[in-house]
């Protein structure tokens, strides 16, 4: 049975070339498949495989940067997940935008029980750091949603809509904990005194939650094939528009605005325009949308043959 893991880790690296070649051939030699996100400031990684190559993978990694905490979720077994092993390097295990931050000084982390206590106190923020698609399928009840549309528009949020002077108790979450480590890093850099994050994210939430306790509202977006997880952390209802990448119910799906592969009820109206033409382009190529039309034929054909494409579902 294949099995997921997510983890991340702040810390210092070096010999970062070397580290991809060696961490890509060891994933590779054990029929792993996933994205292995690796920075100077540390590591990023969802991976898919037998829980035997995960523990092992995870004994790998912590012999370079130490004790590395994962949470582990259940995979569909017709979804493979990802569709190859990949390790890229970055600038930043998480794009954030704002260089010098101290990790050491980032918020109270809480548990479940804590944190419920404080989305009941009406004197604390709590702020949803994730992305607005990411939050349109699921959120706490009466959380702040900040509407970014990625994670670097944070700071800009802050600044407009937090004064540190008036001395707000701020709490946050995101998926697996990662986010918060910086947004809540930068309010204390800009002044805010108390802050809490939820420690790993809504994925540990749920999974030490008991769902008639739970405060949490509708399914956690994830960044693999499942796109979104339920409760109990099992595959959820949605699959995902592979123009806009914004994750699409059963209802969008019933939309006459929904051509698969093309367009969905979120960018229907929004379609980029045909490319204009350029040197080195030729002149007669098809628009996004032709290609993208294109793109789905191949899949649905490779689906008539049993076959897999790596188009059919995204996160690989």
């Amino acid at each position: 049975m294949k099995r997921v893991i997510t983890f991340y880790k702040f810390c210092s690296l070096d010999g970062l070339d070397g580290l991809r070649e060696r961490w890509l051939a060891e994933g590779q030699r054990l029929d792993l498949r996933g994205t292995l996100l690796v920075a100077a400031e540390g590591i990023n990684g969802t991976v898919v495989g037998s829980v035997a190559a995960l523990r092992e993978l995870q004994e790998i990694l912590q012999s370079t940067v130490g004790a590395l905490t994962v949470k582990w979720s259940d995979l569909d077994a017709a979804n493979p997940g990802f569709y190859r092993f990949k390790v890229k390097l970055k600038s930043e295990i998480v794009t954030f935008g704002v260089s010098d931050l101290d990790l050491t000084q980032t918020g109270e982390h809480v548990d479940a029980r804590r944190f419920d206590e404080l989305l009941a106190d009406p004197d604390v923020v709590v702020i949803d750091t994730r992305n607005q698609y990411e939050i349109d399928i699921g959120t706490f009840e009466g959380a702040v949603n900040p509407g970014t549309t990625n994670f670097r528009e944070f700071p800009a949020w802050v600044t407009e809509h937090l004064d540190p002077q008036q001395r707000p108790r701020v709490a946050m979450f995101c998926t697996g904990g990662i986010r918060c480590e910086k947004a809540s890093a930068y309010l204390r850099r800009e002044g805010f005194e108390e802050v809490y994050q939820l420690d790993g994210g809504i994925l540990r939430y749920l999974e030490d939650t008991p769902a008639e306790d739970s405060r949490w509202q509708g399914e956690c977006f994830v960044f693999d094939q499942r796109v979104s997880v339920d409760h109990a952390l099992q595959q959820g209802g949605y699959e995902q528009c592979f123009a806009c990448r914004h994750p699409i119910s059963t209802a969008d799906m019933r939309s006459p605005l929904y051509e698969p592969g093309v367009s969905c009820p979120h960018c229907a109206d929004r379609k980029a325009p045909p490319e204009p033409p350029s040197e080195g382009r030729r002149q007669d190529r098809p628009d996004r949308a032709e290609r993208l039309r294109e793109r789905q034929r191949q899949v649905d054909l490779a689906v008539a043959r049993g076959a897999s494409h790596i188009g059919e579902r995204q996160g690989g």
